[in-house]
C-alpha cells in the first residue's frame, strides 16, 4: 500500500529549485557579471577603441589595460561562487566583493606584468628600425607569451585564494610546468582572444569577456584544485 504522506508534492518545491531555474541561474549570472566587467573596464575600453591599430601604439594599449586585471579577477571570483538557486543568486554583490578583496593583490602582480609587456611591445614596435636580428624578435615573443600565461595562473590563484603576492608569483610559475594541460588550454584561450581582436575589435572581446573568464576558470580547474589540496589547510 502506498503511503501518500511520503510522496513529495511537486507543488511544494520552492521557487528557484526547478529545472528551468537551473538553466536560468547561470545565464542570469553571466549577464550580470558581463555587464559589470564592461562597466569596470570602461576607462580602458574607450581609449583602446579610439587608438589606431599601429605598432607604435602598442605600449599605450598595454597601459590602457590597467583596470582589466582587477575586473577580470572580480569576474573569476563571482563565477566561482555562483549558485544554482535563483533565490540565492547575488552575482553583483559577489563581483564587487571580489573586486574589493583582490584589488591590491592583483595590482601588485598586474602592474609589473604590464610594465614588462609595455617594454616588450616597445621593442617589437621598433624592431625594424633597430635592425636587430630575427632571433631577438622570437625571444621577445616567447617572453610575452610566457609572461602572459604566468599572469593567467597568478590571476586565477590570487582571485580564489588568500596568498601573499610573492607566494602567488611562485605558485603561478611552478604550475606552468606542473599542469601542462592547463598551460596549453590557456594558450588556446589567448589565441582565441587575439583572433577576436584582430578580426573584430577590443570592444567585441570586452562584450564577451565573461565567456573567456568562464573558460579560464574551467581550464584552470585542475591547477586550482591542486592549489587547494596541497597549499591550503
Amino acid at each position: 500500500m502506498d503511503i501518500v504522506g511520503d510522496r513529495e508534492d511537486p507543488a511544494s518545491k520552492l521557487f528557484g529549485e526547478g529545472p528551468l531555474a537551473r538553466v536560468t541561474a547561470p545565464i542570469y549570472t553571466f549577464l550580470v557579471v558581463d555587464l559589470l566587467l564592461v562597466v569596470a573596464t570602461l576607462p580602458a575600453l574607450i581609449p583602446l577603441v579610439a587608438l589606431d591599430r599601429d605598432a607604435s601604439n602598442a605600449p599605450l594599449v598595454v597601459g590602457c589595460a590597467l583596470p582589466v586585471g582587477p575586473a577580470l579577477s572580480a569576474a573569476l571570483y563571482a563565477l566561482r561562487r555562483r549558485g544554482h538557486d535563483l533565490t540565492e543568486l547575488h552575482p553583483a554583490a559577489a563581483f564587487w566583493r571580489g573586486y574589493r578583496m583582490n584589488f591590491g593583490g592583483v595590482l601588485r602582480l598586474w602592474v609589473p606584468w604590464l610594465a614588462v609587456m609595455a617594454l616588450v611591445a616597445e621593442n617589437l614596435s621598433h624592431i625594424k628600425a633597430a635592425r636587430v636580428p630575427g632571433w631577438w624578435t622570437a625571444v621577445l615573443v616567447v617572453v610575452a607569451v610566457g609572461g602572459t600565461l604566468w599572469m593567467i595562473n597568478a590571476l586565477l590563484i590570487t582571485s580564489l585564494f588568500a596568498f601573499r603576492p610573492v607566494d602567488v608569483a611562485r605558485l603561478a610559475a611552478y604550475f606552468l610546468g606542473r599542469t601542462r594541460g592547463v598551460t596549453l588550454g590557456n594558450l588556446g584561450v589567448l589565441i582565441a582572444a587575439a583572433v577576436v581582436v584582430v578580426v573584430w575589435s577590443e570592444a567585441v572581446l570586452a562584450l564577451f569577456a565573461v565567456l573567456f573568464a568562464a573558460v579560464l576558470l574551467r581550464v584552470g580547474a585542475p591547477m586550482t584544485e591542486q592549489v587547494e589540496r596541497e597549499f591550503t589547510a
